[in-house]
C-alpha cells in the first residue's frame, strides 16, 4: 500500500505543475507562517500517507492539522471510491448529456429547451419568440466550456443562427434563467449557482455540503475552472466566511466587482434547493452520488446540471470552517467505515 501511494504522489506530481507545487507552498508559508523546508517533506508525508497532495494540503489546511484529526478527511481516493461503487457507468449519459439530462429532470428545470438535434430552424424561431436572450449549450462540454449567450433581435436570421448553433456543436437550447435578485447583486454578470451533494445510499437519500459559486464579474459563467470563486455554505443557509479564487490563490472577503460582503450573505430558498435536490437524487437510483448545480429564482430554486464525482476538496477548505476535522466521518456515518476498505 505504501508503495502504491508513492506512486500515486510522483504520477500526479509529474502530471501536475511543479510550479505550482511551490506557489501552494509559497501561500502555506505566508498563511502560517510554517518552515517551507519542513513542509516539503511534510507534503511528501501526506501525499504518501493521506493521499493528498499539495493543493489538498493547503485548501485543506493540513499544515495546522496533526495525527488523528487528518484521518477525518476525505480525499481524492475517498471521493473516487463513492463515486465508483455508487455511480453505474453505463448510466453517466443521463447527466453527462445536457439535452438527456434536461429531459429527464425536466421537473426541477424551471425553464424551456430545445434539440436542435429534433429541431429545424423553423422550430427555432418559434421557440426563440418573445424571446430576448437564450443560451446555447454543446451537450457534452464542462466547466462553462461550450455555452454562450445569444441575444435574439426582431430581425434575427435563424436559418443563420441555427447553422451556427450546429456548426458550433451547441445543440441545446435554453430559456434564460433570471436568478433571484439577492444572487445577483453578489455578481450579476453570471448566474451564481449552489453546488449541492447528496448520496442515495440503501433507499435512502443523505444531503452532504454545499458550496456557493460566484462569477469573477467579466465571464458570464461561476465556473471556477472559468475565474469564479467558491464558498462554503453552512446548513442553515448562510455564507460565514470568505470566498476564495483558484486562479489566483486569494480568499476575498468581498467580491471584487460588486463589494457585497460574503460573511453573512444567505442564499435565499437555500432549504427549498437542498429538499429539491434530495428529491432529483432518487429520479435515478444508478447514480446515487451526484453534485446538483442549482440556480436560485425569485421563485424558487431549479436545477442547471448534475456531476457524476463531487469535489471533495472544496467542501474541506479550511479558512471557511470553524473545524479541524474534515468531512469523511459523516460519509462514514451514511455508509459505514467498511465501504472504504
Amino acid at each position: 500500500m505504501f508503495f502504491v501511494r508513492l506512486k500515486s504522489f510522483f504520477t500526479r506530481l509529474i502530471e501536475g505543475s511543479v510550479k505550482r507545487m511551490f506557489i501552494n507552498m509559497k501561500c502555506v508559508h505566508e498563511e502560517t507562517g510554517k518552515n517551507r523546508f519542513i513542509m516539503f517533506f511534510d507534503m511528501l508525508w501526506c501525499a504518501v500517507r493521506y493521499s493528498v497532495g499539495h493543493l489538498d494540503y493547503r485548501i485543506m489546511g493540513f499544515a495546522l492539522i496533526k495525527g488523528k484529526d487528518r484521518k477525518t478527511f476525505l480525499t481524492m481516493n475517498h471521493n473516487l471510491t463513492v463515486a465508483n461503487k455508487l455511480n453505474d457507468k453505463s448510466m453517466f449519459y443521463t447527466l453527462n448529456d445536457k439535452t438527456e439530462f434536461d429531459r429527464r429532470y425536466s421537473e426541477y428545470l424551471g425553464r424551456g429547451f430545445i434539440d436542435l438535434h429534433r429541431a429545424d430552424a423553423s422550430e427555432l424561431a418559434e421557440f426563440c419568440k418573445d424571446k430576448k436572450t437564450v443560451f446555447a449549450k454543446s451537450t457534452e462540454d464542462f466547466g462553462g466550456a461550450g455555452m454562450s449567450r445569444e441575444y435574439i433581435a426582431p430581425d434575427t436570421d435563424f436559418d443563420a443562427l441555427y447553422k451556427k448553433f450546429c456548426d458550433n456543436g451547441q445543440f441545446l437550447i435554453e430559456e434564460e434563467i433570471v436568478q433571484h435578485e439577492q444572487m445577483s447583486r453578489l455578481c450579476p454578470a453570471s448566474v451564481n449557482t449552489v453546488r449541492i451533494a447528496t448520496i442515495n445510499y440503501k433507499g435512502e437519500v443523505h444531503f452532504m455540503y454545499a458550496l456557493l459559486r460566484v462569477g469573477n464579474g467579466v465571464n458570464c459563467v461561476d465556473n471556477i475552472c472559468s475565474g469564479g470563486m467558491y464558498v462554503l455554505i453552512g446548513e442553515d443557509g448562510v455564507i460565514h466566511k470568505n470566498a476564495y479564487c483558484n486562479d489566483d490563490f486569494r480568499y476575498y472577503e468581498a467580491h471584487p466587482v460588486t463589494g457585497v460582503k460574503f460573511a453573512g450573505f444567505e442564499v435565499p430558498y437555500f432549504n427549498d434547493a437542498v429538499e429539491m435536490c434530495k428529491k432529483a437524487a432518487a429520479v435515478e437510483p444508478k447514480i446515487g452520488y451526484v453534485g446538483w448545480d442549482v440556480a436560485i429564482t425569485d421563485k424558487g430554486p431549479v436545477l442547471v446540471e448534475g456531476n457524476t464525482m463531487p469535489s471533495y476538496a472544496l467542501c474541506q477548505n479550511h479558512l471557511q470552517t470553524d473545524s479541524k476535522q474534515g468531512i469523511l466521518p459523516k460519509y462514514e456515518a451514511i455508509l459505514g467505515k467498511d465501504f472504504f476498505r
